[in-house]
């Protein structure tokens, strides 16, 4: 007991030899940021090594003298209080962290909390669109975790999750008589033992089902991917500028949310400079939104220059260039350099009575197909892998929870969870606000021994950009109310500023906000009284 109680303020590892086991202890070294001290390579959360594995030094391991493997320690301010950690910095992960810093917790139980994710900005992607339309700057939309967590107790760690080592699922009958619920490997060589997770990694593009796309097509889910589509739409309205030449070409596949509404911001910035092309599956855009979105929409890109290929799906993305010869190649006609620059989409149907086709593209954009992000763990005998469902996304019970691993909590879309009905509830930012409320009351209720509740989701309507000054917007509790144009647009954007993360970021973007549309108005003013006077 003695040893049990020690081993909870300070680092520790287990060194197995002849037999027996021998505890170490080191002690922390303070760096600036976390915490680290050296430990040996630990097993299912517990620290241990044995001979066996001598001489055998992993990648961003150390080596001790006695020919043992050494890594780096997170350690936490306060081992004595319960230690959350949680893995991604979205909307699930951020907003569970900043739930339980607002919570009321008892002194002796307040948790040390750390946020691990790849990136050092948390993006509202919700609003990357306004990018492109040069609505928004970078800053507002994509703020550091570093400035966003300044008035919390919660530690950000930069880094990416190499594996998750639980030991959760040894408990039987809710019994949680060790010491941590497991171990997080990082990338960089640091362990983090946890007490509870929460898994909220998110999902990235899948673009390797289709030949051609992971090279030639750009996804558009984060804020790399919004300034590289900028960039490169730059690019092309550089190149083309002051020309008699054909439009800029930019295909967009798929046409759920994200792709009608790239769509419709693109062809908005190009007008009748450029033509943008959808290509479905399916012969309807957004199908699973409210009829009043969908018609919206549709009324406001048939207004533009964009053309529709409903029904297919694209086979294969080639450059243009590899459909030519080197001789013919080699000309350096401005037909040909245009033919170098663009792309060939291959399209097959989908539906009855369609015939294949091929468009050409300078840029092509791709929304649709996702992978659901979820950490590996050891497959040893100790530790089981998480539970997934068809679509690679992580099983849990109805209170959040990993279904098997009861200190585990799994949120957002590399979580799968069902409503009332059965079905699966949608990967959206709506989704995950209201999973990390709930993740958060739970890790409370269950730090302090108190019932966990079930999550339910409540819709509030959807909303959909279609422009620098147009949106549509379908509240739920008003059913067949939609708001379209500049209505619809000021309401979408008031209700991303009410769920930006903090109240500070939440008055600086405002402050911002409000000024661009004062300076906007002033200059709309000015031209139309000067056409007024001119004529």
């Amino acid at each position: 007991m003695a040893i049990t109680s020690l081993s909870s303020m300070v680092p520790f590892a287990i060194t197995r030899r002849g037999g027996f086991c021998q505890r170490v202890f080191l002690r922390s070294t303070v760096r600036n940021g976390p915490h680290f001290s050296l430990m040996s390579r630990p097993s299912f959360g517990c620290f241990c090594t044995t001979a066996s594995g001598a001489g055998k030094s992993p990648e961003g391991m150390g080596q001790t003298t006695e020919g043992e493997q050494s890594f780096k320690s997170f350690a936490w301010p306060d081992p004595k209080k319960p230690r959350i950690c949680i893995l991604g910095g979205g909307f699930g992960g951020l907003y569970t962290a900043l739930r339980l810093d607002s919570l009321v917790w008892p002194l002796d139980k307040k948790p040390n909390v750390l946020l691990v994710d790849q990136s050092d900005r948390f993006v509202f992607k919700p609003l990357l669109y306004e990018l492109l339309s040069g609505e928004v700057d970078a800053w507002e939309i994509a703020p550091r975790f570093s400035e966003l967590l300044a008035n919390t107790s919660v530690q950000f760690f930069q880094d990416k999750v190499k594996r998750v080592s639980p030991c959760d699922n040894l408990r039987k009958n809710g019994s949680f008589g060790l010491d941590s619920g497991g171990t997080v490997h990082l990338e960089s060589g640091v362990l983090v033992e946890y007490d509870w997770l929460v898994v909220a990694l998110g999902a990235e593009a899948k673009l390797d089902t289709i030949p051609g796309a992971f090279e030639f097509a750009i996804p558009f889910g984060s804020l790399d991917d919004a300034c590289k589509v900028d960039n490169e739409l730059k690019k092309l309205e550089r190149r083309k500028f002051g020309k008699d030449s054909l439009p800029i070409r930019v295909a967009v596949v798929g046409s759920g949310y994200c792709g009608v509404e790239l769509a419709a911001t693109i062809s908005e910035r190009l007008l009748e400079k450029g033509l943008v092309q959808v290509i479905n599956v399916e012969n309807t855009i957004c199908p699973n939104a409210p009829a009043g979105n969908r018609e919206a929409a549709s009324k406001v890109l048939t207004s533009r220059n964009v053309r529709f290929f409903l029904g297919y799906y694209v086979s294969c993305v080639r450059k243009a260039s590899d459909m030519f010869t080197s001789l013919e190649t080699s000309r350096k006609d401005a037909s040909s350099e245009q033919l170098s620059e663009a792309y060939i989409l291959e399209l097959r149907p989908a539906q009855k009575r369609l015939q294949s086709k091929s468009l050409e593209a300078d840029l092509v954009l791709w929304t649709v197909g996702s992978k659901p992000l979820v950490p590996p763990s050891d497959p040893c005998e100790y530790s089981n892998v998480f539970p997934l469902n068809a679509r690679g996304q992580t099983e849990t019970d109805e209170n959040l929870r990993v279904k098997g691993h009861p200190r585990i909590f799994a949120i957002g879309d590399s979580a799968a969870l069902r409503d009332s009905s059965g079905r699966l509830l949608p990967a959206t930012a709506q989704v995950a606000f209201q999973q990390a409320d709930f993740a958060g009351w739970n890790l409370w209720a269950a730090i302090n021994n108190r019932p966990l509740l079930p999550f339910r989701f409540q819709n509030l309507g959807e909303m959909i950009t279609l422009g620098k000054y147009d949106a549509a917007v379908s509240p739920s509790f008003l059913e067949g109310l939609t708001l379209e144009g500049l209505v619809g647009h000021t309401a979408r954007k008031l209700a991303y500023l009410y769920r930006l993360p903090t109240d500070e970021h939440r008055i600086k973007v405002g402050i911002s906000w409000f000024t661009k549309s004062a300076i906007d108005s002033i200059a709309t003013l000015q031209g139309t009284l000067t056409k007024v006077l001119s004529n």
